[in-house]
């Protein structure tokens, strides 16, 4: 898809596109101090270091466009690495929930990329229906501290993560999301073990984490006790924006789109074939779609609205797209694709079934795509349970 851009854009772009070239790693340098000076220059740029954060605390305060081309120049640049719970996820909720003091006391760290987290949320009993949460916190006699006890699982980089942001149950009386609090938890203590969990591709980013009567002082409560739910809401938004990874997703189709042109089929190649070919005209049309649907995202976001229920389409049909892809993949490298891993066949077709596994999970975290279609049905068609 393009967009029309004005002459102010094209400067913007190609101003992007030089930075990111002079700040690309260069062979052999030392990873992490090019990852420091890359943050450093950055943020020298006016908060291209934190994109999505507001001017008031220190964002670019890019238009809608902005944001656009800077998503379609980044996806395929030399950027470091970057954990998105706390720049991406808990930054926006100390933004609109937490006091200045801890505002004054994490923004900064997660800013400097000084700490990581991450994010406390589903457990072995509460996936998809999060509201059904146990890990139980409860408050002191005095009202300095919170004991803390339960277990979370699905927990991305707890084994990396210096802090993590978890929802827990400080009341079970009433309407389960309504005893729901939200709590800053430092991982490095007693009482709080990771235990690593591999999943189908042969990855360790997610893990199982035991917490057992970990003291939280009250002053690291985001917001109001019991009002967690509310807060964990705005927070998933952000979240199933970011996972719907579109950028990536046009990126990767028009790589599938090489790679198949290299596969043979007869006297022509696989993208001759009319079955894969009419395959990728249909996701290629899906994809063009979900796009749309992110552009008007953006557009609210610029007008200062929060990411809204259309943030569940994004996450839904993004997710999906992705798996689409990697499925394709796998079809285009044919028998190869069973030796993942192994130097034979084409070469794209080693990485392919790694991806296709690892996918799975795409259409699971940050909420089931079930989930996403019942925020759906309720939030933008408007139907009422029967």
């Amino acid at each position: 898809m393009e967009i029309d851009l004005s002459p102010e854009d094209f400067e913007f772009r190609q101003e992007v596109r030089d930075f990111l070239k002079e700040n690309t790693a260069k062979p052999g340098a030392d990873y992490s101090q090019w990852r420091l000076d890359y943050f450093k220059k950055a943020a020298a740029k006016g908060g291209w270091d934190v994109p999505k954060w507001p001017v008031e605390f220190g964002g670019p305060g890019w238009s809608p466009t902005q944001h656009y081309i800077w998503e379609q120049e980044t996806v395929t640049a030399s950027l470091p690495w970057d954990m998105p719970f706390g720049i991406g996820m808990l930054a926006p909720i100390l933004m609109n929930y937490g006091s200045k003091e801890q505002i004054d006391r994490f923004l900064p760290d997660i800013r400097e990329r000084n700490v990581n987290w991450c994010q406390g949320y589903s457990e072995p009993g509460a996936g998809s229906d999060l509201a059904s949460l146990k890990t139980k916190a409860v408050l002191s006699d005095d009202g300095t501290h919170y004991t803390v006890t339960g277990t979370k699982v699905w927990t991305t980089m707890a084994h990396m993560a210096d802090w993590m942001f978890c929802l827990t149950r400080t009341d079970d009386t009433g309407i389960k999301q309504e005893g729901i609090t939200f709590l800053l938890i430092p991982m490095k203590q007693d009482g709080i073990e990771v235990t690593p969990i591999i999943t189908l591709g042969g990855a360790h980013s997610v893990n199982m984490v035991h917490i057992t009567e970990v003291k939280v002082p009250v002053e690291n409560r985001i917001g109001e006790e019991g009002k967690g739910w509310t807060y964990a809401k705005g927070l998933l938004q952000h979240e199933r924006t970011g996972l719907a990874g579109i950028s990536r997703s046009i990126v990767a189709l028009e790589n599938l789109k090489r790679q198949a042109q290299s596969v043979p089929r007869g006297n022509r190649t696989l993208m001759d074939d009319p079955a894969f070919k009419s395959k990728v005209a249909e996701l290629e049309i899906d994809l063009l779609a979900v796009e749309f649907t992110e552009l008007r995202s953006l557009a609210a976001a610029a007008s200062g609205d929060d990411p809204g229920p259309e943030s569940s389409i994004l996450k839904l049909k993004g997710t999906e797209i992705q798996q689409r892809i990697q499925k394709l993949t796998v079809e285009a490298g044919g028998i190869y694709s069973a030796a993942w891993g192994v130097p034979v066949g084409h070469k794209f077709a080693r990485s392919g079934m790694q991806g296709y596994l690892g996918g799975r999970a795409n259409t699971i975290y940050g909420g089931a795509s079930e989930v996403q279609k019942d925020v759906i049905a309720k939030n933008v068609l408007g139907l009422k349970r029967s």
